[in-house]
């Protein structure tokens, strides 16, 4: 919880005062909100209503620039703040993910009992990423940043994730060449 900084009276805690704050570009905002579309994108995977392949298009890019985004901008800031062991899960996270991504990618049938268990793999390296960074860097962020830093480096998060999402950053020859530049030799 932290004091009134909104003028009402009531105490706030940081990530409701990510969603007040204006810009939008505030660090934690921008990536709770791509965690939240990343949930959704999931759930609209699993859905026979909804056009699978283009809610696994969108996944893919916006997972690729969040990650790529995250390791350029965001790291090298807050995981001097972490401890060893929660600095190995995240960049094992960011390993295994585009593996686990690449796999539901390649499968030939969506619908299909590979597709289901592909996508139950990529939902559950999704949950386990966004758990870990929710409790780990978020936090960090809202404890050790002040508004200015957290809106400074939202901002350079924002302006890579853009660039990266306008480079189709997730077709899967991208995401091909990420697994395979991080496979041992």
């Amino acid at each position: 919880m932290l004091a009134d900084r909104s003028g009402n009276g009531r105490r706030t805690h940081c990530r409701e005062e990510a969603h007040l704050m204006t810009p939008p570009q505030d660090v934690v905002e921008v990536i709770l909100n791509d965690h939240r579309m990343m949930e959704d994108l999931l759930r609209l995977m699993r859905s026979i209503e909804a056009d699978r392949q283009a809610a696994l298009n969108d996944f893919a890019h916006l997972m690729i620039a969040h990650a790529e985004a995250e390791d350029t901008s965001v790291h090298p800031v807050l995981m001097p703040f972490q401890d060893t062991d929660t600095v190995e899960h995240i960049e094992a996270a960011h390993r295994e993910a585009p593996k686990v991504l690449l796999a539901l990618l390649e499968v030939r049938e969506i619908g299909s009992a590979e597709w289901d268990w592909r996508l139950k793999q990529l939902a559950l390296v999704t949950a386990r990423h966004i758990d870990e960074e929710e409790r780990t860097l978020i936090n960090r962020a809202c404890e050790s940043l002040s508004q200015q830093s957290r809106a400074e480096l939202g901002a350079a998060f924002a302006r890579t994730r853009a660039d990266l999402l306008g480079a189709r950053c997730g077709s899967v020859v991208h995401v091909q060449r990420m697994v395979h530049a991080d496979a041992p030799a």
